[in-house]
């Protein structure tokens, strides 16, 4: 589990971040975190893993604090994708997706092994793909390798900001149910951001509903489709509650 108790992020110009958040992530679980542009969303995530470090507050990863365990060890036992997607140009797909592993100090062999297993898993065939480089490849595969990348060395969590967010609506849809597929074979725990209401409803075991650096709302779709907390976010979902009914009807 991922436990994070009253975090505060305040920037050195003094811009506040993130203020006072608490939340609990459930192993197995997707979260999602949705808010619009400079909610704090990215900047939550970005705590977790340290890539910057909190203000006041504490964040536990399996019941120990983030900030008394070694920042390398802690980054690499969780997986993070991200919009930008970041793979090396000069390397192919299969020695992008093993980055991780060979800097664990994996085998060769085994590091490759575990490259082709996942590429199995992402839908692009080892035989066709592996020595492609990134450059060769459409959005939706890139992304597809990051993802790849990130569950290389096993991480029980998966960061995950935006990662579909640059993509076309057909190939964001193909890899929100990838994505759904995926972990239903892996059960890994994914707190994944977005601005996006229906890819939000549409992945999100629970969704925590973000804006000013605050969790206006945390629960499942269905309890934030019949009974929204506050007026954010009443109005943020109206549009697509009354969508939901044109659908499925009332029931």
């Amino acid at each position: 589990m991922i436990s994070l108790k009253h975090v505060f992020k305040t920037y050195a110009d003094g811009t506040p971040a993130v203020s006072g958040l608490s939340l609990d992530i459930k192993a197995g679980e997707t979260l999602v975190l949705l808010g619009s542009s400079g909610c704090g969303k990215t900047t939550t995530l970005k705590l977790i893993n340290r890539l910057i470090e909190l203000t006041n507050g504490s964040i536990e990863v399996d019941g120990r604090n983030i900030m008394d365990q070694e920042i390398t060890e802690l980054r690499r036992s969780i997986g993070y994708v991200f919009q930008g997607i970041g793979l090396f140009p000069h390397l192919s797909v299969e020695r992008n997706i093993a980055v991780v592993p060979r800097l664990l100090g994996w085998r060769k062999s085994k590091c490759q092994k575990r490259a082709r297993e996942l590429m199995d898993l992402v839908k692009l065939p080892p035989s066709e793909y592996a020595c492609q480089y990134p450059d060769q490849l459409s959005g939706g595969q890139q992304q597809r390798v990051g993802v790849a990348r990130a569950l290389a060395a096993d991480p029980a969590y998966l960061l995950m900001d935006e990662p579909f967010g640059a993509l076309d609506a057909l190939t964001r849809n193909q890899l929100q149910q990838e994505l759904l597929r995926i972990k239903s074979e892996l059960k890994k725990t994914i707190i994944f951001v977005t601005h996006d209401i229906f890819e939000a409803l549409t992945l999100g075991d629970r969704i925590a509903v973000m804006h000013e650096g605050r969790i206006e709302q945390c629960g499942s779709k269905e309890e934030i489709l019949a009974a929204p907390a506050t007026e954010f976010v009443r109005d943020l979902f109206a549009k697509p509650a009354t969508q939901l009914k044109l659908f499925y009807g009332d029931n």
